[in-house]
């Protein structure tokens, strides 16, 4: 897997000027910066970098991770993308669509045990990653965690799945 860093971080990278200049000229493409399926979708419409879109990279990002399919796949057609594909499966089938490497390493490292009671564990600690992602990534800016309260799900989480305060 490849992250792409470079997506993060729009909203402090870009200047104002450089924005205003963008917008005020119509062919010019300044203010969409990022890879196509990590830039959130209203950088396309105009909107300029915003903690909101950098939140919306984070979350495809984190989706991609874990599900090991990227935003661009193949799969993902006829209006399916991957913020859809990971929304669909929660919280019930979130099995189902993690990536099964994940899902070996826990086996092998003793984090997942293997009766129903680990099993649920690893599942809930899955779903509150994927439902983080997912709440990252909607369409609508308004509608995004904040990346204050994102840290926080991700560390409760971890907190957890381990059992103790890291």
């Amino acid at each position: 897997m490849v992250a792409h860093v470079g997506d993060f971080g729009l909203a402090k990278f870009l200047s104002n000027h450089h924005l205003d200049i963008a917008s005020k000229t119509p062919s010019s493409s300044i203010g969409i910066k990022g890879t196509v399926g990590y830039v959130a979708p209203e950088y396309g419409m105009g909107s300029e970098a915003s903690m909101t879109g950098d939140a919306y990279s984070f979350g495809i990002l984190l989706l991609e991770m874990f599900i090991r399919r990227r935003p661009t796949d193949a799969t993902f057609n006829e209006g399916l993308t991957l913020h859809e594909f990971a929304k669909m499966a929660l919280p019930e089938k979130i099995m189902e669509i993690v990536d099964p490497s994940i899902l070996m390493e826990l086996m092998a490292n003793n984090c997942m045990i293997p009766e129903d009671r680990g099993r649920a564990k690893t599942e809930e600690c899955l779903n509150a990653i994927i439902k983080t992602g997912v709440l990252c990534s909607t369409e609508s800016p308004f509608e995004r965690m904040e990346m204050r309260g994102v840290v926080a799900k991700l560390c409760h989480t971890r907190e957890s799945f381990l059992g103790r305060r890291v």
